[in-house]
């Protein structure tokens, strides 16, 4: 018989394994390895996720910018789209983990509504930014030079120079004019180097005294070389000293002084322009030899000189004071030398300036003055450039000559390809037969010798105001409101694009801009018209009509044609025409007058008046 021990012994094994079995089954049974990283981003979706997040992201770009090109919003709208993108692509990893961990792959209604708000925010904080931006842009009237789509190169071609005014030593103020006539002649004798740009009096004597460093002064005209000096004429001597500045660096290339009698005052020029074109290293231009001046009387009488000089002082100064003592000089001038061409070339310019000032009554008589200088300039000199300018002015301003002001332009320009003057010319008789891109190609050339002249600024704005190209002629007529302001020309197109735009409120701020109180009525009675107040509009208009319409009257009908009254228009215009008013010369990329490009009426006028009918007219 077994012991007891040995029977517990017995049955000990069964209940061992009942309690491991038991035991097995109360404890949870081994988790299986875990997914790799890369096997939930797989399993979750979140690289599908990821890849719709960025092809919304491009296609929002993308509409973004189309619509900142489309209501000119400003380039912070596309960086804060780049900066909010940037910043949701977390989140949407975030979410596309969370949905794929859950095994939902839709958002639920809540997420959907907070999406849609946040887009809505967006779209409102997008548009308050574009809105001021807007408005910002409708107060300043400048804009930087950087923005100006003309701006000068920071890189300009080693073959550019620009004249500053020479410093006057003389100890007298009126000798002032002696010591800018011989600046401007040396811009005269540089210019006829072929290949050589050379920077306009307009633009170069904007720097008279100024302070800014050689490098400053070259990236705002746009060349590699600076001539400065001074002038000191006492009694029958000259002192001149020059110099040659790489605006690179604001080292001297060259320098002289020069001490000489008065009669020698032409060599003196001459050694002044051999030894620039010297140190400029003439090999790399066309020509070698310094060209001979254009600017000198035939007889070499240097009283004769000496006036066109004064002249041109007091000319420059576009003053009602001081043309008449311009003219004075101008005239003394032919006296003393009556073969002088460049002379007589000026003198016409004179008259043709101070019939801006003169009433009816003398109006004509003035003309007839103008052309009859400026016959005898071309008859004098057939190959003068700026007798073929002057004559070309005759035409447009004084004839309404348009055939005959281009034909005189263009053999200008042929004689001169440098002067800007005869190319602003050329490009605005072309603006007047429709050909506006030339125009503006021309205008632009113009500019990049004579890069400061507001008054160029405000023509080319209204060749893109002329063609639609709203933008550009705001850009180009701010930047020349930068370099003057208050100027007529800029300002004119900058309202007139406004009201194009339909911009009421913009185009009333712009008119409160104009310097005379004249201008500023009758351009608010323009601006009126697109306006809601009606009453006000129709008030303006008729204290223009009584009061200005008979010196303004293409600008009646301009603001007829904006209140879309076509007989009163075309009435108007007719009064232009008898009144002679150059402003004629817009009507073919003048879009308010254009709107009646259809009516017979509008056909009738171009060819009374000149000019080619819509459709007939030629390409050059």
């Amino acid at each position: 018989m077994s012991s007891p021990e040995q029977s517990a012994q017995h049955h000990d094994p069964p209940k061992k394994a009942e309690a491991q079995v038991a035991s097995a089954e109360r404890e949870p049974p081994e988790p299986p390895p875990p997914d790799s990283l890369w096997a939930r981003i797989r399993r979750d979706k979140v690289v599908e996720w990821t890849l719709a997040y960025v092809a919304f992201g491009y296609a929002l770009l993308h509409g973004v910018q189309m619509l900142r090109e489309t209501f000119d919003w400003p380039l912070l709208v596309p960086r804060l789209t780049v900066f909010a993108l940037v910043l949701g692509a977390p989140v949407a990893v975030t979410l596309a983990w969370y949905h794929g961990h859950r095994a939902r792959q839709r958002v639920s209604g809540a997420e959907l509504s907070i999406l849609i708000a946040l887009l809505v925010a967006g779209g409102g904080v997008l548009w308050w930014v574009a809105r001021k931006s807007h408005e910002r842009a409708a107060v300043q009237p400048a804009a930087t030079s950087s923005s100006s789509p003309l701006a000068a190169s920071s890189n300009p071609s080693p073959q550019s120079i620009a004249v500053l005014p020479l410093t006057n030593e003389s100890g007298d103020a009126s000798q002032l004019y002696f010591s800018d006539g011989l600046s401007e002649d040396l811009i005269t004798a540089l210019s006829q180097f072929p290949g050589l740009k050379v920077i306009g009096r307009h633009s170069s004597f904007q720097f008279r005294d100024s302070k800014e460093d050689s490098r400053t002064i070259g990236v705002k005209l746009g060349v590699a070389h600076l001539l400065e000096g001074s002038v000191r004429h006492a009694g029958d001597v000259v002192r001149v000293s020059a110099e040659l500045v790489d605006t690179a660096d604001g080292s001297t290339q060259w320098s002289e002084r020069y001490d000489r009698p008065y009669k020698d005052l032409f060599a003196l020029q001459d050694d002044i322009t051999h030894a620039v074109a010297g140190a400029l290293k003439t090999h790399l231009l066309p020509s070698t030899n310094a060209p001979q001046q254009n600017d000198r009387p035939p007889s070499g009488n240097l009283e004769a000189y000496t006036a066109l000089l004064e002249g041109k002082h007091y000319f420059y100064n576009r003053s009602k004071t001081d043309n008449p003592k311009a003219i004075e000089h101008f005239a003394l001038a032919t006296q003393l030398d009556p073969r002088y061409a460049l002379a007589w070339s000026y003198l016409a310019r004179g008259w043709l300036s101070a019939s801006s000032f003169a009433d009816s009554d003398t109006l004509q008589e003035m003309f007839a003055k103008a052309r009859s200088a400026a016959d005898t300039a071309l008859a004098l000199a057939p190959d003068l450039s700026a007798a073929h300018v002057a004559q070309g002015l005759v035409h447009q301003v004084a004839d309404l000559n348009w055939r005959g002001a281009e034909a005189d332009y263009r053999r200008a320009v042929e004689l001169d390809p440098e002067e800007g003057s005869a190319k602003v010319g050329l490009g605005s008789m072309l603006a007047t037969s429709g050909q506006l891109e030339r125009a503006i190609e021309l205008t632009r050339q113009a500019i990049t010798t004579d890069p400061l002249q507001a008054q160029w600024y405000g023509t080319l704005a209204l060749y893109y105001w002329g063609l639609g190209r709203l933008e550009e002629a705001e850009g180009v007529a701010r930047k020349g409101l930068e370099l003057q302001p208050g100027n007529r020309t800029c300002l004119s197109a900058l309202i007139n694009i406004e009201i194009r735009r339909g911009n009421a409120q913009e185009a009333l701020a712009v008119a409160h801009q104009f310097p005379s109180r004249r201008d500023q009525n009758d351009q608010v009675a323009k601006a009126l018209q697109i306006g809601n107040d009606h009453a006000a509009a129709d008030v303006a208009l008729k204290n223009f009509i009584e009061k200005d319409a008979n010196d303004s009257p293409y600008m009646a009908a301009s603001i007829y044609a904006i209140r879309n009254d076509a007989d009163k228009t075309f009435e108007w215009l007719d009064r232009a025409w008898r009144a002679r008013e150059s402003d004629i010369m817009w009507v073919l990329y003048d879009p308010f007058i254009g709107r009646y490009k259809n009516d017979p009426r509008f056909a009738a006028f171009c060819r009374k008046v000149g000019l080619p009918v819509p459709g007939e007219s030629a390409g050059t």
